[in-house]
C-alpha cells in the first residue's frame, strides 16, 4: 500500500514539475500561452514550426536557462538537505551545518570585491565552498576517524568564521558600487542565470545528485547508530565521506549560481517525509521533484509579482517558515 502511495506521490511531483515549467516559461513581460511556449521549444529543434523569432528568443535564451537553474538548484538543495538530515539523524541539519553555504558565499562576495566577472565569482564561490567542507572534515578527524559530533561542531565553527569574513568584506566594499551587489547576491537571486553559469555549475550538481540518489538506500542504515551500521557490514566512514562530498558539491554549486537560498533543504525533506514516510529510497527522489517545483514557483513569483524583482530567498523564507511550523504541529515526532 505504501509503495503504491509513494509511486503516486512521485508521479504527481513529476506532473507538477512539467506543468509549472511550462507555465513559468510563459510568465513575464511578454506573456505567452502554453501552446506558444511548446512551439518555441519545438522550434529550436525543428524548422517546420511557425513561431516568431522574438518569442523563440525570449523562451530559449532568456527564460529557459533561468527556469532550468531554478529546477536544478531546487532539486539539488532539497536532496542535499535530505542527505544531511539522514546522515546526521538530525531533522534540522542542512548544508549550513558544515559551513558549505557560508564558505561558498564568502568566495562569491570576495570575487565581487576583487572585481571578477560572473564566471570568476562563480568559480571562486564553488572552490571556497569545497575547501570549507574539506577543512571541516580534516578538523573532525581524531586518529583517522571522524565522529558525527565533531563533524557538526567543526562545521559550526567554520561557518561562524566565514560569516565573520563575509561581514569583513561587506565592511571593506565600496558602499556605492560593490556593497549593493554583495548584499543583493547574499539575499539570493536567479537574475544572472544564463547558459554560461549553468554549464559551470551543472556538472557538480548532476554528479553530486546522482551519487546521493545511488546511495539513498544506504542512508537508511547510516541514520542508525554507528555500531548498528557497522554490524550491517557497511564501510561507515567511507560512505559518510562520499555523501558529505556529494551533498557539498551540490550545495556549493547552487550557492555559486544563485546566492544563499534558504529553507529549500530544510522544508522540502520534511514535507516529503510527512507524505511518504522516512524511507530514503523514496525521500531522496521525491525531494528532487518537490524541491525543483518549490524553488521554481518562488522564483516565478519573485520576478513577476512586482515591477522590481524580489530576492528569491525572501520568498522562500516567507513561504517556508509558516509551512514548516504547520508541518511541525502536524508531525511532532520531527522534534
Amino acid at each position: 500500500m505504501n509503495s503504491n502511495k509513494n509511486r503516486a506521490v512521485l508521479f504527481i511531483g513529476l506532473l507538477l514539475l512539467v506543468a509549472t515549467s511550462l507555465i513559468s516559461l510563459g510568465i513575464g513581460a511578454l506573456s505567452l500561452p502554453i501552446k506558444e511556449v511548446i512551439y518555441a521549444l519545438l522550434g529550436s529543434i525543428s524548422d517546420n514550426i511557425n513561431i516568431t523569432t522574438q518569442t523563440q528568443s525570449v523562451v530559449i535564451n532568456v527564460r529557459l536557462p533561468r527556469i532550468l537553474t531554478a529546477l536544478i538548484c531546487g532539486a539539488g538543495l532539497a536532496a542535499a538537505g535530505a542527505a544531511f538530515q539522514a546522515l546526521f539523524s538530525n531533522p534540522l541539519a542542512t548544508a549550513d551545518t558544515l559551513g558549505v553555504s557560508t564558505g561558498a558565499a564568502f568566495g562569491a562576495v570576495l570575487g565581487i570585491l576583487l572585481g571578477l566577472d560572473a564566471f570568476g565569482v562563480q568559480t571562486l564561490s564553488l572552490g571556497v565552498g569545497l575547501v570549507a567542507v574539506f577543512g571541516v572534515w580534516r578538523l573532525s578527524l581524531r586518529q583517522g576517524r571522524s565522529s558525527i559530533l565533531l563533524l557538526i561542531l567543526s562545521g559550526l565553527v567554520v561557518a561562524a568564521l566565514f560569516s565573520s569574513l563575509i561581514s569583513l568584506v561587506k565592511f571593506a566594499a565600496d558602499p556605492q558600487d560593490e556593497l549593493p551587489a554583495v548584499t543583493f547576491w547574499l539575499m539570493g537571486s536567479l537574475t544572472g542565470a544564463d547558459w554560461k553559469s549553468l554549464k559551470l555549475g551543472l556538472p557538480f550538481i548532476v554528479i553530486g545528485s546522482l551519487a546521493i540518489w545511488a546511495l539513498r538506500w544506504k542512508l537508511n542504515a547510516l541514520s542508525l547508530s554507528e555500531d548498528e551500521a557497522k554490524s550491517l557490514g557497511l564501510p561507515v566512514a567511507r560512505l559518510r565521506f562520499l555523501i558529505v562530498t556529494a551533498a557539498t558539491a551540490v550545495t556549493a554549486a547552487c550557492v555559486s549560481m544563485c546566492g544563499l537560498i534558504g529553507w529549500v533543504g530544510l522544508l522540502i525533506p520534511h514535507f516529503v517525509r510527512l507524505v511518504c514516510g522516512s524511507d530514503n529510497r523514496t525521500v531522496v527522489p521525491a525531494s528532487f521533484l518537490f524541491g525543483a517545483v518549490f524553488l521554481l514557483v518562488c522564483d516565478t513569483i519573485a520576478r513577476s509579482a512586482a515591477q522590481m524583482e524580489i530576492p528569491v530567498s525572501v520568498l522562500t523564507s516567507l513561504v517556508g517558515a509558516p509551512i514548516f511550523l504547520m508541518l511541525l504541529r502536524r508531525k511532532s515526532t520531527f522534534l
